[in-house]
């Protein structure tokens, strides 16, 4: 692998993917399931697949811990899609439902929904809790986005 070559997880089935470099990765498919990599939306996911996207991919991962009981988690739902469409590939942008996933949030000591972290390669990289709108969301992400 190059120095620029990119390992992604597929959002659709957990498959890690190498996208070489000089391929933008916004037009990269899945070797496995050729699903898009990057869609340009917020992808929800369970905890395995959660797990292999924060550790495998080598772009930041932001993580909405959200529940659907929540309304500030709903509130802040299009800002969050807003964001992942302005800001994918160079973000990945996932949803995990607490409620479907209280192992993981418990991992994370998740308090207070929604909660956001961003992670790369594992490392937990910032973390906030509670609801933004699109403008305050993007302002705290533009350093992660490289």
């Amino acid at each position: 692998m190059s120095d620029t070559d990119k390992h992604i997880v597929c959002p659709e089935c957990g498959g890690t993917n190498r996208v070489a470099a000089g391929k933008p990765l916004a037009a990269a498919r899945c070797g496995k399931c050729h699903a898009e990599l990057f869609a340009g939306q917020p992808a929800s996911v369970d905890a395995a697949i959660f797990d292999r996207q924060v550790t495998r991919s080598d772009v930041p991962v932001v993580v909405d811990f959200w529940a659907d009981w929540c309304g500030p988690c709903h509130a802040m739902a299009p800002s969050f899609a807003a964001a992942a469409r302005e800001l994918e590939p160079k973000l990945r942008f996932l949803k995990l439902d607490t409620e479907a996933e209280p192992q993981v949030a418990a991992r994370y000591n998740i308090r207070g929904i929604p909660n956001l972290i961003v992670f790369k390669h594992g490392k937990v990289l910032a973390q906030r809790a509670g609801a933004m709108d699109a403008r305050s969301l993007k302002a705290w992400l533009a350093p992660f986005a490289g």
